[in-house]
């Protein structure tokens, strides 16, 4: 059976406190990619596998993580937790409306 690409949702927050939102962001690119999780995993240089990990909120390494993330056209930003807000506002044109 064809697998089937996840649905890209719209207006999830780039914060990041949880391996399970993390998941769910790079999940959500795939989905806006258009990208099966296999084609995904070998533009990455990952296994399938490694990737569903990832996908599902399970512990990947670090040097695993940065590839999907890299491959993915991602970018890990680490900021106080007080500056989440300022940074939900500036990278949410629409000013926080829908969420």
């Amino acid at each position: 059976m064809a697998r089937t690409l996840p649905e890209f949702q719209h207006n999830l927050s780039p914060a990041v406190a949880s391996l399970e939102q993390l998941g769910k962001l790079v999940r959500n690119r795939r989905a806006q990619s258009r990208m099966r999780i296999d084609d995904a995993a070998s533009l990455s240089g990952v296994s399938s596998d490694l990737l569903s990990r990832l996908e599902n909120g399970k512990s990947v390494t670090s040097d695993k993580l940065m590839l999907v993330l890299e491959s993915l056209g991602l970018r890990m930003l680490v900021v106080p937790k007080s500056a989440i807000p300022a940074v939900d506002a500036t990278l949410d044109p629409s000013g926080g409306e829908g969420r």
